[in-house]
């Protein structure tokens, strides 16, 4: 097959109505598979084509088959990007006659009944709102779904991370049981490190046994030299000027944002909500046009930030990850980076942003606030150099997504058979024999009930888990406790309650939306807080587990850095003075035959020097017990052992270490941060936490490698 066998339609559209002389490489590669039916994985840089890669051939699949009613789910992580796209794709099925229309949590209760009244096409949506509309008393699933013959996962690489994931390729699993036959699966993402393991993972109970016809999965990506091909390997890494420079604090990141690159569009990443307001308000007091976008401004606030900066020239816009995830806003100039991401990938979808117009150069700048960031982005660039991308891996034993589902399943079902319930996840691993335990846990504890072999809701569910008609369960991660930000009746956003319970002289100022307010009047029963504008600078917090420690490799590549490797990157003269001074207080702490053990003779305090990453830390610490601190906090870089320790009692306690790891230990209050935890077990719940934290292969790597002794003063 190739671009010829489009539906004509389409091909004639795509020539008169977008303009367009032929399609981009990757769209053309991605015609046959998808017109085929194929599973497929399509990969691009950010602003690649890759909506259009996928929904080209499945618009012409819809028009030479004469799909009918609901017969695509277009899924995305965020509602932001939903929204962004829905214009583009109702253009375009429009084309063939058709429509496409939105549904998520902020689509009213009107629309809604609109579209099960007289469903589109193409429905964009998010795995949440697929789980509403299954246990919703209010919508006919089976005459929805009924029809349904492909499912786009755009940024699928955001899901296969976290346990949104597993929701989403469960939920499948049961539109497929629901529909009778196969649904065609195509990912989007950007650069990522394992594409077959993720495709592989998209499919679900998909691979190798798809029912019906069995189409090989392809894997779609862009080769060196522009062309696309089918192909198992990652796309390469894109050229770019990036610079690294040390820069202190937020004023002095601000004072450099606002003298540099004057009458550019400029997007400023920040890795918190609330260094996104400092940054933001620094900006808005030298004078520079600036707007902010992250979680917790209200959604009326971020489009009004983002379709300013859309359409602005000279300004800079500030955001969270929000806006790493391929939503428009315009065509960039420069994309800046305050400290450092966490992983390449992240890195790779944001200086994706730049340079869209020809004769431009995709570009990123690294200011870094303090020592630490700053080696962190100089291991993070090294790592990006030497061409490595973070492998994208679903979390592992995701046992509460099980007591999610079966629950789910008996509001869905009303009633599901006792012996029947499996067949709804179509072998989906988590879904075989363990599940089982799950589920007489359930049935014991009250949260299903059973009779004459059936199973339905039982009185804890409804405890738990009942307020406003199951709300709760359609999504799998808890947010944090929020109030609500309203000036007069606009809502601003949402803060932390500890902003507005903590002891303060004078009027209580919150920063918020790059703004200062004072609090006039808290509503504590319904979590509202009323403001006024203000003067001054207010003060920011949110909740949160923070970054969560940093990986293996990343931390690695630090070491590596402290031990003079410099990242292939324009490194500022104070990034460069910097960075010496660090591998000079860093001398005893890295060694490049090995790792390496200190011994402070003033303080006992002795501590290995790994640099091996949080989990493999963590995994350490738990296996070397009598050698290891007991219940130490651990790091990235080291793992605190016992003040008496001698080299002999080192060997002996590591002698056959790395045969006999032992799990994390789990503090218990982690297991409120995981949803559904309380429908488990608790020796599952625990479990499944300390199976997340731990890092095997690290551990091992680890041990493998020679240890020096020295001691320090």
């Amino acid at each position: 097959m190739s671009v010829e066998d489009l539906h004509p339609v389409v091909l004639h559209h795509i020539v008169n109505t977008l303009g367009w002389p032929k399609l981009r490489p990757l769209q053309e590669a991605a015609v046959a598979p998808l017109l085929a039916g194929s599973d497929a994985l399509l990969l691009a840089p950010t602003a690649g084509g890759k909506t259009e890669a996928a929904m080209f051939p499945l618009l012409s699949r819809m028009a030479s088959a004469n799909w009918r009613g609901l017969s695509v789910l277009y899924v995305c992580p965020i509602k932001a990007l939903l929204n962004n796209l829905l214009p583009r794709l109702d253009s375009y099925a429009a084309w063939t006659g058709r429509r496409a229309a939105l549904w998520h949590g902020d689509v009213s209760g009107n629309r809604r009944r609109q579209i099960l009244r007289d469903p589109p096409d193409i429905l964009l949506t998010t795995p949440e709102s697929i789980e509403s509309m299954l246990v919703s008393v209010n919508v006919d699933h089976r005459q929805l779904f009924e029809r349904l013959r492909a499912v786009v996962v755009d940024e699928v690489h955001a899901f296969a991370g976290d346990d949104r994931g597993w929701h989403l390729l469960a939920v499948l699993e049961r539109l497929t049981r629901l529909t009778g036959g196969p649904i065609q699966r195509v990912g989007l993402s950007a650069t990522v490190g394992n594409p077959p393991e993720l495709l592989g993972w998209l499919q679900g109970s998909g691979v190798g046994t798809r029912p019906g016809e069995v189409v090989a999965p392809d894997v779609v990506t862009s080769s060196a030299d522009g062309r696309a091909v089918v192909s198992s390997s990652p796309p390469p890494m894109p050229p770019g000027d990036v610079q690294l420079d040390y820069v202190g604090s937020v004023a002095n990141a601000a004072a450099l944002l606002a003298a540099l690159h004057r009458g550019e569009k400029r997007l400023v990443f920040c890795d918190s909500r609330r260094l996104v307001e400092e940054l933001g308000h620094a900006l808005r007091s030298r004078g520079v046009t600036t707007f902010l976008s992250h979680a917790s401004l209200s959604a009326d606030e971020r489009r009004r930030s983002e379709q300013a900066f859309a359409e602005a020239r000279d300004c800079v816009i500030v955001a969270t990850s929000t806006l790493e995830l391929g939503i428009d806003v315009g065509d960039l100039d420069r994309v800046v980076q305050i400290n450092a991401p966490s992983t390449v990938a992240s890195f790779l979808q944001r200086i994706g942003r730049t340079g869209r117009r020809p004769g431009t150069t995709r570009n990123c700048l690294f200011l870094a606030l303090d020592e630490e960031s700053l080696l962190r982005a100089a291991g993070l660039l090294h790592l990006w150099g030497q061409g490595f991308v973070e492998p994208v891996r679903a979390p592992s034993e995701p046992r509460h997504i099980v007591a999610q589902q079966l629950l789910a399943l008996c509001l869905q079902e009303h009633r599901v058979g006792d012996r029947t319930w499996k067949e709804w996840w179509n072998g989906l691993g988590p879904f075989g024999s363990s599940a089982t335990v799950i589920l007489r846990h359930l049935v014991g504890q009250g949260y299903l009930d059973e009779d004459q072999g059936m199973l339905f809701i039982g009185p804890e569910a409804e405890r738990r888990f009942g307020w406003r008609h199951f709300m709760d369960m359609t999504a799998v991660f808890t947010a944090a406790p929020e109030f609500t930000v309203l000036n007069g009746r606009k809502e601003i956003g949402k803060t932390d309650p500890a902003l507005l319970t903590e002891e303060i002289q004078g009027p209580r100022l919150l920063l918020l939306a790059g703004r200062t307010w004072r609090v006039t009047y808290i509503d504590w029963s319904r979590r509202r807080c009323f403001v006024e504008a203000a003067d001054g600078r207010g003060k920011a917090r949110w909740g949160g587990a923070g970054h969560g420690g940093l990986s293996y490799a990343l931390t690695r590549s630090m070491r590596t850095v402290l031990l003079g490797a410099d990242p292939p990157v324009r490194l500022s003269r104070r990034a460069t003075e910097r960075l010496a001074a660090l591998r000079e207080s860093s001398l005893a702490s890295v060694h490049p035959g090995g790792t390496v053990i200190t011994r402070n003779s003033s303080a006992d305090d002795v501590r290995w020097w790994t640099w091996a990453g949080f989990r493999a830390n963590a995994t350490l610490a738990a296996t070397l017990e009598g050698i290891a601190v007991s219940g130490q906090r651990v790091d990235d870089e080291s793992v605190r052992l016992r003040s008496d320790l001698t080299p002999e009692m080192w060997r002996v306690g590591t002698a056959d270490a790395a045969e006999r790891l032992c799990l994390p230990d789990v503090d218990e209050r982690a297991l409120h941060g995981l949803k559904f935890s309380a429908a488990l077990p608790k020796r599952l719940a625990v479990a499944t936490l300390a199976a997340r934290l731990a890092d095997l292969d690290g551990a091992v790597a680890v041990l493998g490698e020679p240890v020096r002794w020295m001691t320090t003063s």
